[in-house]
């Protein structure tokens, strides 16, 4: 999931979907590693941060969810600071960010404290580097977006294997203040990939063409809005809209509470942390893989179905893991809901613009996640709250499979009653009049006509080139042609 910024690159920029781009891509890849495995890593703390401040499973699992929330619900503010200083100055301040909340974070003394720090200032950090990473690396790459975003998201999976065990191993060796302090250092690595996002550049045109064209283009060029609220006019956005704030409820739970799951059937807490590094190896070849699929020629019109049987493969996988009973279902969970989560996450920014288009993503993201951001809000909190009423996993997980299988049923029926028939209209044009089709001629026996123009002018120019004593100098553009 990603960006809210409207900072439109210089026109007339093509993609290079090359060259510096991969270099774009690995400075995404670490970005999109911390933001969306981060809140689910500190998950392993939640035991020890239960025994010292003397709170329940509800109260720590603020914590992910907070950071979830600042991540999704800062769209509109990275929009406004990207547009003033641009991508690269808004990463780079964004890790300081994110590196100072877990350092202050080591020195709290409550659960309030907790919030702010981890919750708030590094959830802001992270926010502030991962939108912007986003919209370069879609400006960075063209043709092989799809591709792209797929390997770029499987930057969560792929920190998730490493931050987990890490963070076991911080806390048993260092106890939880000393992890969040050395996982506040390794935040620094943020500003690190904020400096890779180079801009692009225009190409360089000569100086007497290009300073009565920019006068023009910038009298003629409007004001653009930070945030376009037209798209909410769109019946697939609204769809879209809700079926993402349905599935973001449940979407999140499992990977914050599987890990306590497992402490809760007796096992050692290396052991329960694996289980997160296992979902995160299986995460890793799913994003790719179902990114090269929904570049397909033959699938990426149909996306949209294509990610709403990635939601409902993901429900059903939390309603038959809510029956684990030992550490061999476990894994089996882990590996199935690894799959379809990794197909949700390399699905999402694709669908979206299927359906809102290129020209309005960038606004429709931002409105998008800032619903989404609501419902993070309230999703793992009310789990926690289910596991403190019922002292059982299996309804909190059972609840998660059900809010995600409702969203794949409101955008899969809504996107066939809703938008189905809009391939439709381009079939329109082939059956024209005759009438119509005589019309279409008219414009092919005008595109002839400039051919015999530039000749002639090819002539003359010839003509006056070989007299310059009596004609003078002549300049060969395309005004003096004609």
């Amino acid at each position: 999931m990603g960006a809210a910024a409207v900072d439109d690159g210089p026109t007339g920029v093509k993609a290079p979907d090359g060259g510096w781009s991969w270099v774009v891509l690995c400075g995404s890849f670490v970005i999109t590693g911390f933001s969306y495995a981060f809140p689910k890593a500190v998950s392993v703390f939640f035991k020890e941060l239960i025994r010292e401040f003397g709170v329940g499973y509800s109260d720590t699992a603020w914590i992910s969810s907070i950071l979830l929330a600042m991540l999704y619900g800062t769209g509109p503010l990275c929009s406004v600071l990207v547009n003033r200083f641009g991508c690269r100055p808004v990463m780079m301040v964004g890790g300081l960010f994110a590196s100072l909340g877990m350092i202050l974070a080591s020195f709290a003394t409550s659960i309030i404290q907790i919030y702010l720090t981890t919750g708030v200032i590094t959830g802001l950090g992270l926010a502030l580097n991962f939108q912007p990473s986003l919209i370069m690396l879609n400006r960075y790459f063209d043709q092989k977006r799809p591709l792209a975003n797929g390997l770029s998201a499987a930057g969560s999976p792929v920190f998730l294997c490493c931050l987990s065990p890490l963070g076991q191993v911080l806390q048993y060796n260092f106890g939880w203040r000393g992890g969040f302090l050395i996982l506040g250092g390794m935040l620094l690595n943020c500003c690190a990939c904020g400096a890779l996002m180079r801009p692009l550049e225009p190409p360089k045109k000569p100086v007497d063409q290009e300073e009565p064209s920019s006068k023009v283009v910038e009298k003629m060029k409007p004001k653009k809005k930070l945030l376009d609220f037209t798209v909410f006019k769109d019946r697939g956005f609204l769809i879209y809209t809700i079926a993402a704030s349905i599935m973001v409820l449940g979407l999140f739970v499992p990977p914050v509470f599987v890990v306590s799951y497992a402490k809760d059937l007796g096992y050692q807490d290396t052991k329960a942390a694996f289980l997160l590094s296992i979902l995160g190896f299986i995460d890793i070849f799913a994003r790719p893989t179902c990114g090269i699929i929904a570049g397909l020629k033959w699938v990426r019109p149909r996306c949209v179905y294509l990610f709403a049987f990635a939601m409902v493969f993901n429900g059903i996988t939390d309603l038959v893991g809510s029956m684990s009973v030992d550490y061999t279902h476990l894994v089996i969970f882990c590996i199935f809901f690894g799959i379809s989560y990794g197909m949700v996450g390399a699905l999402q920014f694709e669908v979206l613009m299927a359906i809102v288009g290129t020209e309005k993503f960038p606004s429709a993201i931002g409105l998008v996640l800032l619903m989404e951001a609501m419902a993070v809000l309230v999703g793992p909190p009310s789990a926690g709250k289910i596991l403190d009423a019922t002292h059982r996993y299996m309804f909190v997980f059972m609840v998660a499979g059900c809010e995600v299988t409702l969203s794949a049923l409101v955008l899969g029926f809504g996107n066939f009653f809703c938008i189905k028939k809009k391939p439709e209209e381009p079939m329109k044009e082939v059956a024209a009049s005759p009438a119509e089709s005589e019309q279409l001629k008219k414009p092919d026996e005008e595109e002839k006509r400039p051919e015999s123009i530039t000749v002639d002018s090819i002539e003359v120019e010839q003509f006056l080139k070989e007299d310059t004593e009596k004609n003078g100098e002549v300049n060969t553009n395309p005004e003096t042609c004609v």
